[in-house]
């Protein structure tokens, strides 16, 4: 009785490596090269040599010249954006504490 239920168990555990190892292979077999970048993208090299001649907006994110970017950052320094109101600058820290905690401790649910 013994060795009919070790032969059944090592005839499972052969048929599961054996399976395991075919669908790892099998799915590994076709699969496409991931770790070269697509040929539209441009090499870093190339990227880091370019000079940067527009900016974006710091207050609206749109995009600028040189020289309206030069222009609005003299503005800023001159008469700088409203602070906000200490209140609701502690309701976004809390806020943001509680995103951190809820990712960390999904079931707190806060």
């Amino acid at each position: 009785m013994v060795k009919v239920k070790v032969k059944n168990l090592v005839k499972l555990l052969f048929l599961v490596v054996t399976s395991t190892t075919l669908v790892l292979f099998s799915s590994y077999w076709r699969s496409p090269v991931i770790a070269l970048p697509p040929p539209e993208d441009i090499p870093e090299e190339i990227l880091r040599t370019q000079i940067i001649i527009e900016g974006r907006s710091p207050i609206d994110g749109r995009f600028l010249t040189a020289a309206e970017y030069a222009q609005l950052e003299v503005q800023l320094q001159q008469a700088p954006p409203p602070k906000l109101d200490p209140k609701i600058r502690d309701q976004i820290f809390l806020l943001r504490i509680r995103k951190t905690l809820l990712q960390f401790f999904p079931f707190l649910n806060i």
